[in-house]
């Protein structure tokens, strides 16, 4: 039976072989960098593509009377998708523990969010703190695994990487945020201009292919948001959890929540962490080094 790194050759071998039957020139290769970018990001999202598969799937199929809920199952079903990615080496146990982290934080905030009445899980479980079913914390968990995948696959490198003991007080700042304006005034909007201009001077540089390109952070951030807010309204019509609203009659997500997952800058910070050995307090940037 192969091992991991095996397996990985393997497709780095095929992988070359699709590029050098598309690469004729500057057209094939834009095309083959487009292609491998795309690859690449659903290979990031394979944990949250997964658990978003059987969302929307058990909504369409799940038996009634089964032995277990359908939201024990997606607690079942999430736990054996980690243990597997982490049992392939798709995933580190650096990232994963990363990851238990991002679940921790986001059922707490899952526990006080339905408790105010900001959304709520309609269907019963056994699986579960008060109102909320214990694989919602999943669900930011594929936050977490898409930012530590897709980090380490597609060879980040940063200009002007702001300090992370910053980028930790801003994460600090929006968690207790969320919670906070609630009871007192909302900060949300100082928030945002505290993202722009901590991180708008930063640069991501990723590599689809052979050379990295590079991207404003902001920008990044800003679709990994819409992103999310897409999965949301998926999960929201197969019923996983609804917001006020949507109760009899499936509506759109407000795009007000955009807004609030642009915000969710703690996974990002939390991701950096394991990558600081790597990279130092401060990230490196790419004209240290020669790219690709």
């Amino acid at each position: 039976m192969w091992t991991w790194t095996q397996w990985q050759d393997w497709l780095s071998r095929q992988r070359e072989n699709v590029r050098q039957r598309l690469v004729r020139g500057p057209v094939g290769a834009a095309f083959f960098e487009f292609l491998s970018f795309g690859i690449k990001q659903g290979w990031a999202c394979i944990f949250g593509g997964l658990l978003l598969a059987l969302i929307l799937l058990t909504h369409l199929f799940y038996p009634e009377g089964a032995p277990i809920s359908r939201y024990d199952f997606f607690v079942v079903a999430a736990v054996l998708i980690q243990i597997a990615l982490i049992a392939t080496g798709l995933e580190s146990l650096e990232e994963a523990k990363v990851i238990l982290a991002f679940h921790i934080v986001g059922t707490a905030m899952e526990v006080f969010k339905t408790g105010a009445g900001s959304w709520i899980y309609p269907e019963e479980s056994f699986l579960r703190i008060g109102g909320v079913p214990l694989f919602s914390g999943f669900m930011y968990a594929a936050v977490g695994s898409y930012l530590a995948r897709v980090w380490r696959i597609f060879d980040f490198r940063f200009d002007r990487f702001p300090p992370l003991w910053l980028q930790g007080l801003l994460a600090t700042a929006i968690y207790v945020n969320f919670f906070a304006h609630h009871y007192t005034l909302d900060i949300r909007n100082v928030l945002f201009v505290a993202t722009v201009l901590i991180y708008g001077p930063c640069v991501v540089w990723f590599r689809a292919d052979r050379d990295h390109r590079p991207m404003p952070l902001v920008i990044g951030f800003g679709l990994v948001a819409l992103f999310i807010w897409f999965a949301e309204n998926i999960g929201t019509l197969a019923r996983a959890w609804t917001y006020p609203g949507q109760e009899s009659v499936w509506k759109l997500v407000s795009p007000a929540k955009f807004g609030s997952w642009y915000l969710m800058i703690i996974s990002f910070v939390l991701v950096a962490l394991i990558h600081r050995h790597r990279e130092g307090q401060d990230a490196e940037k790419p004209a240290d080094r020669e790219p690709g």
